[in-house]
């Protein structure tokens, strides 16, 4: 078993077995514990196979002696924001934005924090150990296991609204999607507290719905809700809560980048913004850069996936990062993204400012066309930049300056990701085009991929 760019991730019952949880739980106590309280929070989202894989887990934490505090369906903001107060350790059952027959398990360090990558390489050797039969249980105690599902919840509520100093914003109509997925009983409660008028989606999961044509990954369907109900935003969470897609009143989106720009100059305004920098990965756009440096902002650029965003916010001490995909991290407030806060710092902004998310959106940067590609490969290429390097050479000498190509393997699927920022479409779709074919002859299998602008 290997860790991906967020946990382990697959087939739930094929690749995430019971077996597996077991395992792994029984490994991060014997890795994570060290000096502290061997105390450990779990919580997962709405899948059907999420009960039986948190049991598992918990069963191989409380067979080496750790404490288990059990949230139940929880958002994994919402665990890591538990394993902060109670200086835990963390576990999330969830395959976020991924289908219903897929799984997956997320560790935090003590406090809630994403493992590092020569952690989660002693967890992986300590887990072939207890394969080979080379590494035995080290605890004759077994921990505890109690639920704390409804304590837990109010609190992180209470929480997410006091980082807006529990101001309201009565008038404001907002739609959200809730995914069928991990936040779906939490939408209501936190909207009501805020005094929006809410029109709540997707918040009634049964197992197998999470994500299903809903969520940050179909902005459709809350693009269409704010156009017919009139409303002025809407938001879309993934199915564990961790992003947020939003659309403004006409139902164009508003992705990740935007939203940490608008973000972004409103903390600096107010003089919150640490060191007047914020921290994104190298997938935000071109047109993010530019806009960051005529605001007189610093960007700090880290590689795909929102814990090398937390890596370097912590060790630059900076207040804000994220993704273009919708995770935002403020780190005054969490150890880790979260769609629910970032939804209430963005409302607050524009309510605040007292004008549309579109100006503001506008006002904020302007994007690049960009385009991108996946393409099936037959296994995972972690060195597919290498490989393709000349073919990237002469995309990069066509574009210039006017433009950006970055190739990459996925983190969590057999897939190479292609991005290109060009001055138009056409030009990114051709770049993109003859990149995407070049690692189809090399890596691939012979279906092509969907275009995603």
């Amino acid at each position: 078993m290997k860790f991906g760019t967020d946990g382990v991730r697959g087939r739930a019952n094929v690749d995430i077995t019971p077996e597996l949880a077991l395992a792994l739980g029984r490994s991060a106590a014997a890795v994570l514990t060290g000096d502290g309280p061997r105390r450990v929070v779990i919580g997962g989202d709405t899948r059907a196979s999420t009960p039986m894989l948190a049991a598992a887990l918990a069963a191989g934490f409380s067979a080496s002696g750790v404490e288990v505090i059990d949230l139940g369906v929880a958002p994994t903001p919402m665990v890591a924001d538990v394993a902060r107060r109670a200086n835990a350790l963390g576990a999330v059952v969830s395959a976020s934005h991924n289908p219903f027959h897929d799984n997956g398990i997320k560790l935090f360090a003590r406090g809630g924090t994403k493992l590092r990558d020569e952690v989660e390489r002693q967890i992986e050797a300590h887990l072939e150990r207890l394969e080979d039969g080379s590494a035995a249980g080290d605890h004759d105690g077994v921990g505890a296991v109690a639920s704390a599902h409804s304590s837990a919840a109010a609190e992180y509520l209470d929480h997410l609204h006091a980082t807006i100093d529990r101001r309201t914003m009565t008038g404001m109509r907002v739609v959200v999607d809730a995914a069928n997925g991990a936040a779906a009983e939490l939408v209501a409660p936190l909207f009501a507290a805020l005094g929006t008028e809410t029109t709540v989606l997707a918040a009634a999961p049964d197992g197998r719905n999470i994500n299903d044509r809903c969520g940050a990954t179909h902005p459709a369907l809350v693009a269409d809700a704010v156009r017919a109900h009139g409303a002025d935003v809407g938001i879309a969470l993934d199915g564990d809560a961790d992003r947020l897609i939003a659309v403004d009143h006409t139902g164009t989106v508003v992705d990740g980048d935007h939203i940490i720009a608008i973000c972004a100059r409103d903390l600096r305004q107010r003089g919150q913004l640490a060191r007047d920098a914020v921290v994104v990965t190298v997938m935000s756009n071109l047109g993010f850069r530019l806009a960051m440096a005529d605001a007189g902002i610093d960007v700090v650029e880290t590689p795909v996936g929102d814990r090398y965003v937390l890596e370097a916010i912590a060790e630059g001490r900076y207040s804000l990062g994220g993704e273009q995909s919708g995770h935002v991290i403020f780190a005054d407030h969490a150890t880790t993204g979260d769609g629910l806060l970032t939804a209430l710092m963005m409302l607050d902004a524009v309510h605040r400012a007292g004008r549309p998310l579109a100006d503001l959106a506008g006002e904020a940067m302007t994007s690049l066309p960009q385009v991108l590609v996946n393409v099936e490969v037959v296994e995972r290429q972690p060195d597919v930049a290498a490989l393709l390097a000349d073919e990237i050479a002469v995309a990069e000498k066509r574009l210039g300056a006017r433009g950006r190509v970055l190739v990459r393997a996925s983190g969590t699927e057999p897939l190479v990701r292609i991005m290109v920022e060009a001055p138009t479409d056409e030009v990114a779709a051709a770049a993109a085009g003859e990149l995407a074919e070049a690692a189809r002859r090399r890596f691939g299998r012979t279906d092509p991929s969907a275009v995603d602008r």
